[in-house]
């Protein structure tokens, strides 16, 4: 068969083409490929139920610390269901680990009252944690979330990240910073799971609002304690207030501690500052741990309400534990 010199030129080209393509391809930077969607029907995918974990605080009518209540002493409902009560334990000091992240805001305004906020949290570290047991981690927030110790049971490492904080920002990402380490830091840990924000001001600059907080601290089921420095300190940064409590930002602190099962205090001086920090430790130490396995086991969206009462007959007490939680499947360390 004879060969057409008119093709040569053709062929050339295209063994050009073929051979630029696969150097290209080659040249190419390879990419995680993008997991396939899997189309089934709801009834095929087991996901696991979880157990609702309830920190319960009771406290009586002088606002002190009831201890010796037994499994029978409580009435959980859900929903206005009553649950029933899987493990139930009255002696958290020894059966679980602590773990509790100490957020500091440094936004403009801490300025003249850092110094004191950095003494009074090294001091509940020391108070709170635990040696071989316990872990605490401290971060900063501004316009920036900065972790500058993750958790540790060092108080060297604790003390040396804690008076590391020289400078402020310029703006206040509470609610981001409440997102980031109840997603990233505490949803994982194998205990009671704490969060102690030490704040003066209202959330300025965070893509979260507060219901989103108060839904990831529920779902990873995460304890705030939030304790407001702004009422009663001197300050050398123009137009911060003094003396002032309870107007729209700290309400905002009160709904995150309320909902999330702690509470929220407004300090007026450095005594009373410390005092927090002791209640906080103590409560912590005086809780009772509930367990249970939702009657309702559907993950629709929906928000489950969390009532907790005592047995008849004890009427004068208080209970204090998180509202309730979103219905969503999600992993949670139990």
């Amino acid at each position: 068969m004879k060969f057409s010199f008119h093709l040569l030129p053709r062929l050339l080209l295209l063994t050009l083409a073929f051979a630029f393509a696969s150097t290209t391809e080659a040249q190419k930077p390879k990419l995680s490929p993008t997991p396939p969607v899997i189309e089934s029907d709801q009834e095929s995918i087991k996901i696991p139920v979880r157990r609702v974990r309830l920190p319960i605080t009771v406290l009586d009518k002088k606002g002190q610390f009831v201890s010796g209540l037994t499994k029978n002493d409580f009435l959980v409902l859900e929903d206005r269901v009553p649950q029933q009560i899987e493990t139930f334990s009255d002696d958290l000091g020894e059966a679980l680990p602590l773990y509790v992240a100490v957020l500091m805001d440094t936004s403009p305004s801490t300025a003249g009252k850092l110094k004191f906020e950095q003494e009074s949290a090294m001091n509940f570290i020391q108070t709170v944690i635990r040696a071989r047991k316990d872990r605490v981690l401290f971060a900063t927030f501004d316009q920036e979330i900065n972790l500058r110790q993750d958790f540790t049971d060092k108080l060297d490492l604790l003390d040396r990240a804690v008076s590391s904080v020289k400078k402020t920002g310029n703006q206040t990402a509470l609610f981001d910073a409440i997102w980031q380490f109840c997603d990233e830091k505490l949803r994982s840990v194998p205990g009671r799971r704490v969060l102690v924000v030490i704040t003066d001001g209202e959330d300025t600059y965070s893509h979260a609002d507060i219901r989103d907080a108060i839904d990831i601290a529920q779902r990873t089921e995460t304890t705030i304690f939030a304790i407001s420095t702004k009422a009663g300190f001197l300050s050398t940064v123009p137009g911060v207030e003094a003396g002032e409590i309870k107007d729209k930002k700290d309400r905002a602190l009160v709904t995150l501690a309320e909902e999330t099962g702690g509470l929220a205090f407004f300090t007026g001086d450095m005594l009373s500052l410390e005092r927090s920090f002791n209640k906080i430790s103590k409560e912590l130490r005086a809780q009772y741990l509930v367990t249970y396995k939702p009657i309702n086991e559907r993950y629709d969206g929906s928000f489950r309400k969390i009532e907790v009462k005592v047995a008849e007959g004890r009427g004068d007490l208080k209970v204090r534990t998180k509202h309730g939680y979103k219905a969503i499947a999600d992993s949670v360390r139990p």
